[in-house]
This record gives C-alpha cells, structure tokens and sequence, in this order.
C-alpha cells in the first residue's frame, strides 16, 4: 500500500513538474524556473527502469502540453456554444502524442546513460535532438516550449544569434543538469561552469553582429481586431474592408503599411478589380507599401495562404509550412472525423514553394512569414543575405482569452535575435508589435483592441553566426556527441 502510494505521489509530482515547466514562458516570463524543472525531472529518472523513465517521461509531457497548449480546445470550440467532448477528446490525443518525445527522451537516457562525467553531455544532447524532431520533423513540425524561448530576458539570450533555438537548448539543459549534480554530490566544479556560462551571455550581450542598412522608415501596422467567429460573416465583409481602408488612408506618410493575416475576409480573384486595384493605384500615388493577406486560389484550383504587395513592386507571396490541422489534415481519416463531429469545417491549402522570390517593400527586400511560419528560425534565415527585416502577418484570433498570443509573440521575438532583422508583427487581435534586431519589444499595441501603430524601422545588414551556419552545425554536433556515447557504452558492454 505505502509502494503503491509513492508511486502515486511521485508520478503526479512529475505531472506537475511538466505544468511548472510553463511558467517559464510568456506571459508568466520565470524564466529561471527552467533550470529547477528540469534538474527536478532529470532526479526524477534516478534509480529507476527505461520503461518507467518514459513512462515519467510520458507524464511530464502530459504536463506540459495540458497546461501549455489549452488554446487548441479554444480553437476547436470558438463558434460552438458549451461544453464540446469531440474537441477535449481531440486535445487530450493532440497533447498526449506531443507527450511521446519526453518519453523517448527519457527512455534514451536511462537505457544508455553509464553514470559518469560523460552523461550530462547525453542528457543535453538527447534533449536538443528529441525537441528538434518534434519541433521540425513530425506533423510538420511542433516547436512550442522548446526551453530556449524562456530565456529572451536572460542573460542566456546572448547564445541565440551564434547557436539559436537548438544550440541554446543544449546550453540551457547541460546547465540544468549540472546545477541537479551541484546540490546532489556538492561539486563546486559544476558550479564554476555554469558560472562561466552565464557570465559568457553577459560578455556577448555587448557584441553586435549586424549594422544599419540604410535610413529609417516609417512603418504602420494595423490590429483590426475582428472576431474570429465575425471574420467570415458575409453581412461583416463590406465593413471589415471599409474598417482598413480607412486606417490606411491616415497614414499614406508611412513607405510601409501591413495589414493582418487574411485581414481580407474573400479570395483574391473575388476582389482584385474592385477593391485591391484601387487600392493598389492610391499606395502608388503616395509613395506607399501595402501588405496584406487573403487566401489565393489558382487556376488549376490550388488554394493557397497568401501575401500581397499592392505598391510599386506588386507580388505575391504563398506560405510555405502550413499549419496541421488548421491548414491541412493528417491523421486521415480520424482526424476529419473527429473534427466533424466537433462542427468544424477547415480548408485544404497548398504550400508554396521554398524559393518564392524575396517581396520588396519600402525599397528593400524583405523576409515574408504568415502566422505559424514564424515558429520555425530555418525557414526565418533562409535568404536572409538579401533581406533588410522580417514581417508577419498573423491571426491569433483562433485563441480568443488564451495564452498562446503571448506565447507566439515570445517565439516571434526569438526570430528577430537569431537573424538581426527587425521583425514587424500585425495580428488581427494581438499580438502587434515592432520588434528589435536584438529581440527587444520597441512597440507593442493593447491585445483584443483595435489600434493603429507607427514605427520607425532600421534596415539592417550582415549576418549572425546563426543566420551563416543555420541550426545543422549544432545538429550535426549533438548527433556525432551522441554517437560517440552510444558507441562507448556498447564497447564498455561488449568488455563486461
């Protein structure tokens, strides 16, 4: 009965140490409760089997999605009134397959750990390499609460422009477990390096890695804030259109105005005479950039999630990664099913291709990315050698009241450190900002508020080390590293 007990109070301490895990990112912003959590955790495998590691790993994973990710039963329940089981079914199975790498994770590590000074090298390396498949390879990738985005206020952030999201990861996780290993066998050597770590991100805070490009411009974005559960009523179209016509007409002072994602509620054909020509016509009369989004539709019928520049250099961008289960299905045929019996109805769009030519805007090249697209750093960095800042164009308007608006502006600012790029962000509710070259908020509008925001912009050049070498040169590290332990521990089996 007491076996039993424990067993109980140490797997639903584990279940909580996932939870915790979530303070650490925006909005709560401790960031410092990532070491703990993760010292804790690694503790937490002590002692035990590989099968009841990833069944702890299982746990903690629970844990973490549950609390961090709630907005997805939001998402599928915006337009539907109560309580909806279909949609809580669907985000305990969404939750509970992103719960499968922790315990991949954890299982790796307590099955080929040796219990010497080489483990803190196979738990961090285990670590980078398992968030980068959730993270990039899996269902298009799902790189929420990857540890890295915790730490943009700390002096950790310094890692991001040399190693981004994956090399700081590792930097963070081989600190956490040295910290667990300096409380548990009072090794002050551990201390002094992580010591020299933080002290490493203060030196390199005072590195700047880019320089202005040219003169500042103007830039205005506008947050219309327009219900989701409004964004498509036929009776709401005519005035949503009217609504940013007359924001933009204000500021015909700005080289550069962006509008949300698909802040036009129509396909393109369906409006290209009669609103985006004219439209077109008055931003070329007054020296003015538009960006704006709406879905694009080919003439072979491919659907496409797309940005267009009406100006001078008139273009159109089609996203790249699309969003699982917002902009494609897997999971087929249950997830259509699921999602039918939760009364919703989602489009199929196509992705664009990876080498789309750079939009030019405000007279310089720039980095395009539609809402989830600005979750992934590679996709950020890719032509980057050409273009001044980034732009995205975001709807968080699916999450209405949660915390995943705040959660995707961290993620935002993480793209702005790793490219030394200014990053400027309409949404349709929030969140709207100008970010720095350094990750910094320069400006940020009121969420769930419609609002108008001027910035001045600076165009910058070079690269970061990051932006040079991209994530693989980290990857390709963390791979070999763990090769090699792998390859001692089935020497030092193969001599027992």
């Amino acid at each position: 009965m007491n076996f039993f007990l424990s067993t109980v109070v140490v797997n639903s301490s584990v279940v909580f140490l996932g939870a915790l895990l979530c303070l650490s990112f925006s909005p709560f912003d401790y960031s410092f409760l990532i070491f703990i959590v993760i010292a804790l955790f690694k503790e937490s495998l002590s002692e035990i089997s590989a099968k009841k590691a990833a069944f702890r790993g299982f746990l903690f994973g629970l844990g973490m999605f549950g609390t961090g990710v709630p907005w997805v039963y939001v998402s599928m329940t915006l337009n539907i009134q109560g309580f909806s089981i279909p949609a809580m079914l669907m985000t305990l199975l969404f939750c509970s397959f992103w719960a499968i790498f922790p315990a991949i994770f954890a299982y790796l590590y307590i099955k080929l750990r040796r219990d010497n000074i080489f483990d803190v090298f196979f738990f961090a390396s285990s670590w980078v390499l398992i968030e980068y498949i959730r993270g990039e390879l899996v269902l298009n990738g799902f790189p929420w609460l990857q540890v890295a985005y915790s730490q943009l206020d700390s002096p950790l952030s310094a890692y991001i422009p040399i190693f981004g999201v994956y090399g700081t990861s590792f930097i963070i996780v081989l600190s956490a477990f040295l910290m667990a290993d300096t409380v548990k066998k009072r090794c002050f050597f551990r201390f002094f390096i992580i010591s020299v770590i933080i002290l490493g991100g203060l030196a390199l805070k005072n590195i700047t890695w880019v320089q202005a490009a040219g003169d500042s411009f103007k830039a205005t974005l506008i947050q219309g804030n327009i219900a989701q559960k409004n964004k498509w009523r036929t009776d709401n179209k005519k005035a949503t259109l009217l609504q940013y016509y007359a924001d933009t007409v204000k500021n015909w002072d700005s080289e550069l105005i962006i509008w949300p994602e698909t802040a036009i509620p129509a396909y393109y054909n369906d409006v290209k005479e009669s609103y985006l020509l004219p439209l077109q016509q008055e931003a070329v009369a007054n020296n003015t950039d538009i960006m704006t989004s709406l879905p694009y539709k080919n003439e072979q019928g491919q659907l496409y999630n797309a940005v267009v520049v009406l100006g001078e250099n008139h273009a159109l961008y089609k996203k790249i990664h699309l969003l699982p289960f917002g902009e494609y299905l897997p999971w087929q045929p249950i997830s259509g099913y699921l999602l039918k019996l939760a009364g919703m109805s989602l489009g199929q769009f196509s992705a664009g291709e990876i080498n789309q030519p750079l939009l030019k805007v405000a007279g310089y090249s720039v980095v395009t990315s539609i809402c989830y697209e600005d979750a992934f750093g590679s996709q950020s960095i890719h032509q980057i050698k050409q273009a001044r800042f980034l732009v995205n164009l975001t709807n968080d308007g699916w999450f209405d009241g949660s915390i995943e608006p705040y959660q995707h502006m961290q993620i935002a600012r993480m793209r702005a450190l790793e490219s030394g790029r200014y990053l400027l962000r309409a949404t349709n509710t929030g969140v709207t900002a100008v970010i720095s070259e350094k990750g910094e908020v320069l400006k940020q509008a009121p969420i769930a508020k419609r609002a108008i925001m001027s910035a001045m912009v600076i165009p910058m050049k070079g690269l970061t080390p990051y932006a040079q070498l991209g994530n693989k040169a980290v990857l390709y590290l963390a791979f070999l590293l763990l090769l090699i332990l792998i390859g001692i521990h089935l020497f030092k089996s193969d001599r027992l």
